[in-house]
């Protein structure tokens, strides 16, 4: 069980709010499977790079998530035998869980041709029968102890929406016939937005700030607890940088010139051979973009994505700026609404900021495009994970990563929150990250 994963904190239920956690269940599974409706049984299975995982796995392990931290916990709590769904399914499809037990090594999903999809996707039925059953008992009042953990995997599921669709990008862009997810006229497609004016900075004073998750609704342990941070005066950017700017920076020489970059993002440069963002693509003098609706143009006013923290870092000295803390990105949010250019919208691609005016504060500050920060993942003032096995959830991780604010194209709505702490190492482009300038 999840101790303080959620405002339920233990206690029963009414029979109304189980009805409405069933409901949001029901449909965060149902949008997970939406999401694949177009993909050919092949697609399922293909592994592109040791940090992407196969289509099929996701769907699996989405679901062994329930059946081990939810299932298991509640035929026990009712001194019932538990049968898994497969003996050795919890094998294949743990991720880093070392407590609950050996796994199949990350780098090898890609070679389990067995089970296949629809067996995976008969695993997802036989778990969500069993969940089905389930609400009736905590409607009852049972099992009371295990609603901050069903909360904990509603939102799991929908991180894994979320990874689905970039390992499925990073899939396709490896395929020279260039593959579309979304079939017919792209959304984005032709889409400019106005002439964007230069880019404004909205001022903040400096000050003593409480940040971080302070109850009153879902939130991961690491966003915990809330807490005071002196931040001193600063300004962000009114929207995130563009293509358009990005490609200035390239134009500059700014992947020829190791005085903007880390020294860990200049060998990566070299090695890596970058000269542009992931899924940029030279035809002749000009940039195409490889997106889920296929191949196209750069956009030049669309949200630059795809770059690493190394690239924003460089990008951002180059224009003599920095990139924000954390702290900072989460001050200037927190009177903003959460919307944005979210999965469900469809888009399922950056859209242009619609600023032909002065700034009156930062905008777009959630959706489209992760935003990097210049603070490494690391634990807020007396944080504690969570009990149990889950709390190797996060906390094991604060370690080599950087952290990213804001969702992206796609991140679920409902997913995302002021204080979400997104994290990922320096290096890594295939996530839906952008930049946003301070100073």
């Amino acid at each position: 069980m999840v101790q303080g994963a959620g405002s339920a904190r233990g206690a029963a239920q009414s029979a109304e709010q189980v009805a409405e956690m069933a409901a949001r269940y029901e449909a965060i599974r149902a949008f997970t499977e939406s999401l694949c409706v177009t993909l050919q049984p092949e697609d399922y299975v293909v592994q592109s790079m040791p940090d992407a995982s196969p289509v099929k796995w996701h769907l699996a392990h989405t679901s062994w998530f329930f059946e081990t931290f939810v299932l298991e916990p509640a035929a026990r709590a009712r001194r019932a035998p538990f049968t898994s769904f497969h003996p050795r399914y919890g094998y294949l499809f743990n991720s880093y869980y070392v407590s609950v037990g050996a796994r199949h090594e990350r780098p090898q999903r890609g070679m389990l041709t067995r089970p296949s999809v629809e067996e995976v996707y008969e695993y997802r039925r036989h778990v969500d029968a069993a969940m089905r059953t389930l609400w009736g008992e905590l409607a009852d009042g049972a099992h009371a102890d295990l609603i901050a953990t069903i909360e904990v995997g509603l939102h799991h599921e929908q991180q894994h929406q979320e990874l689905l669709l970039t390992d499925v990008k990073h899939l396709f862009a490896q395929n020279p016939l260039r593959p579309a997810l979304r079939t017919g006229a792209s959304p984005a497609r032709g889409i400019s937005g106005p002439e964007l004016r230069p880019t404004d900075f909205s001022p903040f004073e400096e000050g003593l700030r409480s940040v971080g998750h302070g109850g009153g609704g879902f939130a991961f342990d690491n966003e915990s607890p809330r807490h005071r941070t002196f931040v001193e005066a600063f300004a962000l950017a009114d929207r995130p940088m563009t293509n358009g700017e990005y490609l200035s920076f390239m134009a500059a020489g700014g992947y020829r010139r190791p005085e903007l970059w880390l020294s860990e993002g200049w060998d990566a440069v070299q090695k890596q051979g970058w000269e542009a963002p992931l899924y940029w693509e030279r035809e002749g003098d000009h940039w195409q973009v490889f997106t889920l609706h296929g191949l196209r143009e750069i956009a030049p006013s669309e949200p630059v994505c795809h770059v690493s923290f190394y690239e924003a870092d460089a990008c951002a000295r180059w224009a003599g700026a920095r990139l924000p803390t954390e702290m900072e990105w989460e001050v200037a949010a927190e009177s903003a609404l959460v919307q944005g250019n979210f999965a469900e919208s469809g888009w399922l691609n950056p859209r242009p900021t619609q600023v032909d005016e002065p700034a009156r504060g930062p905008r777009a500050m959630f959706g489209d495009v992760w935003e990097w920060t210049a603070s490494a993942y690391l634990p807020y003032p007396g944080y504690q994970a969570w009990a149990g096995s889950l709390g190797e959830y996060n906390g094991k991780f604060m370690s080599g990563q950087m952290v990213l604010r804001g969702g992206s194209c796609f991140t679920p709505a409902s997913h995302m929150r002021t204080t979400y702490r997104n994290f990922f190492p320096p290096s890594a482009r295939w996530q839906a990250s952008g930049i946003r300038l301070a100073r």
